[in-house]
């Protein structure tokens, strides 16, 4: 792999490249959030305090990114791992490992789900 043709390297960081900015620049019109562009990988960590918090429709107080996980889950079908669980309190992981479609159908649940937090 490492003596053969390069160029299907260089077309998939291209793919991921353009899915990550697409997530980046999704997550960074949502309330709540806060993204910088990772350097490599294939997964964000957005910051999610301006969350923490809040209330959602039922009245729950999101508490931590793990409520605002579950959460998210709950109502809007994304998926996405608490940050706590690698040592970043206040943060989600959420892989960009999926095509720009995908990213921007969950960016249209998430940001239903975030607007009807109080």
């Amino acid at each position: 792999a490492l003596d053969g043709p390069q160029h299907t390297v260089a077309e998939a960081a291209a793919l991921f490249e353009t899915r990550r900015d697409r997530m980046v620049q999704m997550l960074r019109t949502l309330p709540g959030f806060d993204c910088a562009p990772p350097d490599g990988a294939f997964y964000v960590f957005p910051g999610v305090a301006g969350l923490i918090g809040r209330h959602t429709p039922a009245g729950q107080r999101l508490c931590s990114d793990v409520d605002v996980a579950l959460y998210l889950l709950e109502r809007s079908g994304v998926a996405t791992i608490d940050g706590t669980s690698y040592g970043m309190p206040g943060h989600l992981r959420m892989s960009f490992a999926t095509g720009v479609d995908v990213i921007e159908q969950g960016g249209e649940l998430l940001h239903a789900a975030v607007a009807e937090l109080r």
